[in-house]
């Protein structure tokens, strides 16, 4: 077996590496696409005329304890479609390596999504410094929100509870979806009435894990009383330290 290290195994496939350079915090890597012709995302033509090329930089996972930068060609392209509005196009890369007009690859913008779901605003922006993944707090917030997917089918098994929305002063009420392991929405109180309201338009819900407080226990029974209401995991564990 070939065991020598190879310069694209630095970058997501789908990339050529031309070159790398070496700064005392930095890794600089020009990449380019392999692919000859490129199709308009407009007609769907494929064009193989190149009209210029320029440099878009993308950020990548760091590397020996430092942060790496890919530069990338892009070029872009005449499209022959006769009936096509787009005269030039510049050159898409595969949605699993980086995407149009984004600013990290794909594969660290999955890491900054964890990061911001496991830890939150702060405290992840603080352990991604000491990652070498320089990233703002409110951009954490900002790609949990649009990488967060609308669940396509019905609700089934749920989890109700409360959260801060400000420790000790304000709080709401979050639900998960148990089966597919998300957050599905995030009230604005921990009302009886609100939750409620939200879990009448859920009828295919048939199960409910949630504290063992009277409030949500009241909202299910009014909202779905054919659900089944069981104590969360955690919350069993809790009651069973506690005794």
């Amino acid at each position: 077996m070939d065991q020598r290290f190879r310069p694209a195994s630095l970058v997501p496939a789908g990339l050529i590496v031309d070159g790398v350079a070496m700064e005392p915090d930095l890794v600089l890597i020009r990449v380019r696409s392999p692919v000859v012709a490129c199709r308009c995302p407009d007609c769907g033509a494929i064009s193989r005329r190149i009209q210029s090329r320029y440099w878009r930089r993308a950020k990548d996972l760091p590397l020996g304890g430092r942060r790496v930068e890919l530069q990338v060609l892009v070029r872009r392209f005449r499209c022959d479609g006769v009936l096509c509005g787009r005269q030039i196009f510049a050159e898409r890369f595969d949605t699993g390596v980086l995407a149009a007009r984004a600013r990290r690859t794909e594969r660290l913008d999955h890491i900054v999504q964890h990061l911001g779901l496991a830890l939150g605003g702060r405290p992840a922006a603080s352990l991604a410094a000491r990652m070498m993944l320089p990233v703002s707090n409110d951009t954490l917030l900002r790609v949990v929100r649009r990488r967060a997917r609308t669940p396509s089918e019905p609700l089934r098994v749920i989890g109700i509870d409360d959260f801060a929305w400000r420790r000790n002063h304000r709080y709401g009420t979050i639900v998960c979806d148990l089966e597919r392991r998300r957050p599905v929405v995030l009230l604005p109180d921990r009302e009886t009435a609100t939750s409620e309201a939200w879990l009448r338009h859920q009828p295919v819900v048939h199960t409910v894990a949630r504290d063992r407080g009277g409030g949500y226990g009241e909202a299910v029974a009014r909202a779905l009383p054919e659900a089944m209401q069981v104590a969360d995991r955690w919350h069993l564990m809790e009651n069973a330290s506690r005794a």
